[in-house]
């Protein structure tokens, strides 16, 4: 949406302003950062009596709308030819807003125009330079008309999308109680996403059987989580679950955690100690960071899993272990077994049960079921009432890429329900700086759309955006995209074909 406003301002030198259902403005164009693209709107606003004057005009714009039945208007301010482009927003058949571009000029409706605008901008006690300038950018053709119409709506279409998904977060937010329940999480895991119910359905078949699991996914993601679901499901939930991060020993010590050592088998070794191989005698071991192990380790692995046997440090006895193994990575294995950092035969021992788990930004819509949980927990363990954030604050998030996956986000709502303090309602501001200047810095050489040359071509790019961005944003559904543009189906199937934007269709065999 700025960037169609950064075209009505270069191109038309006009300004967009908001309204709500109330003709209340939303627009802060009075603040000193807001940047504003008009010379006479600036000297306007810049006069008592222009401000007064633009008041005025804007509550007449507003009845103006509301009495009439079209969508879009042309409407004459109270200064002679420079007028005002309005745009209704129109959401469930409502009136929710108005777009107004300000102001607009048709260059041969007056003769003495210049002297007419000169008039006015000497009585707003405007500097001559600024005048001259001012009357120059006033000057549009009237056949850029239709274009201009065609962007103002653009922009209204962009509001309309943007309030819709507002209001469906906030009815998502809503039915969170609701929605928390037995079939969108499986034992300490939460999500309702495709992917994550799809992973339910494999752990309820995994579970029953003894198979060696292997889980992928990157840092936070939940990996132990689904470790101690295939235990607690499984015939072996009475017994030992032990978890073991590989990457935090070196060799010596992780053989040592896992396998045991007998008294004076080195220096320290003061007395027997079990390994995690002997302790989870009967339960599940998790080998997390398997991935992290030397290739000396990942041969006395592979022998449990081939033979059940052990020897701890110091010791000439083997020993027998009746383990289930469930191992885990967020490392490439495949590319290490090429590598030859990782054994192939222990991997496919490993790799009997694959669950791979997606990360946070491929499951968004799992994002407010997961705050609203630790939102609960959290405030429960400071004995808080829940807090809820707003609207804004959840709009960052969900823009947010994770990452650092669920982890982060627990870590961020426990800094959100710290900060604000008694606060019920949790504001943007509260978030880390991160997640606060994520996407907020664009490159300004490389514009999203080029602003010199033909409007038409122009036109064309910006519908190429808001056509590619919905396809991603609506997962192709050009049913539910095509409402949201306020275009039929067939027309924006034609538009797909056209500008070649489906890119799951697999080119046609030479």
């Amino acid at each position: 949406m700025s960037n169609l406003k950064k075209i009505l301002g270069k191109w038309y030198s006009l300004d967009c302003i908001f309204l709500d259902e109330k003709g209340r403005v939303k627009t802060n164009f009075l603040e000193d950062s807001y940047f504003l693209y008009s010379d006479f709107f600036i000297s306007q606003i810049g006069s008592a009596e222009g401000r007064e004057n633009f008041n005025s005009d804007l509550e007449k714009v507003h009845d103006s709308l509301l009495q009439s039945e079209e969508e879009m208007l042309i409407y004459p301010s109270s200064f002679a030819n420079v007028n005002f482009v309005c745009c209704k927003l129109i959401y469930e058949n409502k009136l929710v807003g108005s777009v107004i571009g300000y102001p607009f000029v048709f260059n041969n409706k007056v003769d003495d125009l210049d002297s007419i605008i000169k008039s006015l901008l000497t009585q707003w006690k405007v500097d001559v330079i600024q005048i001259q300038k001012t009357i120059t950018s006033l000057k549009v053709s009237d056949n850029n008309l239709e274009y201009l119409k065609d962007l103002i709506s653009l922009v209204s279409q962009e509001i309309i999308t943007f309030h819709n998904e507002i209001n469906t977060r906030e009815e998502r937010i809503k039915d969170l109680s609701s929605e928390l329940g037995s079939r969108f999480r499986f034992h300490t895991m939460i999500g309702k996403s495709a992917k994550m119910k799809k992973i339910y359905r494999l752990l309820e078949k995994v579970s029953s059987s003894d198979a060696s699991v292997f889980i992928q996914g990157e840092n936070g993601t939940g990996k132990e989580l689904v470790a101690r679901a295939v235990h607690y499901f499984s015939a072996r939930k009475d017994n030992m679950f032990l978890a073991v991060n590989c990457s935090a020993f070196n060799e010596n010590l992780l053989d040592s955690e896992l396998f045991g050592y007998e008294k004076g088998a080195f220096t320290g070794a003061n007395k027997t100690k079990k390994g995690l191989f002997e302790a989870a005698d009967g339960g599940t071991l998790f080998l997390d960071e398997i991935g992290d192990t030397s290739l000396s380790m990942q041969v006395k692995l592979l022998r449990v899993l081939q033979e059940g046997t052990f020897l701890p440090v110091g010791s000439v006895t083997p020993k027998k272990t009746n383990v289930r193994i469930i191992a885990a990575t967020n490392k490439n294995i495949k590319e290490m077994m090429i590598e030859g950092s990782f054994r192939e035969d222990l991997f496919y021992r490993v790799n009997v049960i694959n669950i791979s788990i997606p990360s946070l930004r491929e499951r968004k819509e799992d994002i407010s079921l997961l705050i609203d949980h630790f939102l609960s927990v959290k405030c429960g363990e400071i004995g808080k009432v829940i807090k809820v954030l707003s609207s804004a604050c959840l709009e960052k998030i969900l823009n947010y890429s994770w990452p650092g996956n669920v982890r982060q986000l627990e870590n961020e709502v426990e800094r959100l329900v710290v900060l604000s303090g008694d606060n019920k309602i949790v504001t943007p501001d509260l978030l880390s700086p991160t997640i606060l200047e994520f996407g907020s810095k664009i490159d300004s050489d490389k514009e999203l759309v080029n602003l010199n040359g033909k409007l038409k071509d122009a036109l064309e790019e910006v519908e190429i955006l808001m056509i590619r961005e919905g396809l991603q944003r609506c997962g192709f559904n050009k049913t539910k995209l095509s409402k949201e543009l306020g275009i039929s189906r067939a027309s924006l199937i034609s538009k797909v074909e056209k500008y070649g934007l489906d890119k799951r269709k697999k080119p046609e065999a030479a």
